[in-house]
């Protein structure tokens, strides 16, 4: 299975900023010993694959440097170059391993799920939104009759794809989230499941048996796009459920069975996670790698 990664393209962060950026190189130092999977180095994604997703305007004040203050502050970051490339990378990645599951059936983003992003504007971290532009790639660049479904299991609606693509029916977005988390003005997704504060696993298990089934009777996926968050789980700072590692396995699992059982090819990301000990975070993606690894094998 192939993992993309693009954690050395490292933007340089204030002293005590809570994104945990350091994430990303431990992830890919646990992933490089799991027999079966091939680490490749992140492609950068072109202007012309980020237009698909976003309005040229935003896109030439990201490159130029030119965001307000105020447009820097939504992203959560101070606009370098660095962060231009690593926001490339990123996107780039998912678009590699969307691609590589056309062929391979499964393939990995060590990054991206980067949901906030809207055409328009960066928003909660996200520069570029990677799912989004991974999605038209396959269908500017490959065939324009595929139609994709965007699987987004990040604590956070993924509110940025919703809006891009409210008007697109070749693809389909489905959000599982803490109804009262961040953002706390929602977007209208395809399926909207919001969830509780203090959800455990039963009740997010049963809710996502629940959005497949709904995603199966109302969508034909030729590829799936999912974003396999860290923060549902029980020690994330931001994410205000109760799921345990156990219950995130089982998560992960559901989905990768659900495209197996439909053989349907499936690109994943890592997207948020923000754990109280950045191991417990690092612990639920390196999780998540291992059981695609699983499901490439058998």
């Amino acid at each position: 299975m192939k993992a993309f990664y693009a954690d050395h393209f490292v933007l340089p962060l204030p002293e005590g900023h809570r994104f945990p950026m350091e994430k990303y190189a431990q992830l890919r130092d646990l992933v490089s010993a799991i027999d079966g999977v091939e680490l490749v180095e992140a492609p950068a994604a072109s202007d012309t694959q980020i237009l698909y997703a976003h309005d040229p305007v935003y896109l030439i004040h990201v490159l130029e440097g030119s965001l307000s203050a105020q447009e820097q502050r939504e992203i959560g970051f101070p606009w370098s170059t660095q962060m231009v490339e690593r926001s490339r990378r990123s996107a780039g990645a998912t678009i590699a391993a969307a691609k590589t599951s056309l062929k391979e059936g499964i393939a990995a983003n060590l990054a991206g799920g980067t949901h906030h992003a809207y055409r328009n504007k960066g928003s909660g971290f996200c520069v570029f939104n990677d799912s989004v532009i991974a999605a038209r790639s396959l269908q500017r660049e490959v065939h324009s009759k595929l139609k994709i479904a965007i699987i987004d299991l990040d604590v956070h609606q993924g509110n940025g794809t919703a809006s891009i693509l409210e008007n697109d029916s070749s693809i389909f977005t489905m959000s599982i989230h803490g109804e009262s988390n961040y953002p706390f003005q929602k977007e209208n997704s395809d399926l909207d499941i919001g969830l509780a504060d203090g959800c455990t696993d039963a009740t997010y298990l049963n809710s996502l048996l629940m959005g497949l089934d709904q995603l199966s009777t109302r969508f034909q996926a030729d590829c799936i796009i999912y974003l396999a968050g860290a923060d549902p789980h029980e020690n994330d700072r931001l994410g205000r459920l109760k799921i345990t590692q156990a219950g995130m396995r089982k998560r992960d699992e559901a989905v990768f069975q659900y495209a197996k059982d439909l053989q349907i090819p499936i690109a994943f990301s890592m997207a948020g996670g923000y754990g109280k000990s950045i191991d417990s975070t690092v612990a639920i993606h390196h999780q998540t790698i291992i059981t695609a690894a699983h499901f490439q094998k058998n």
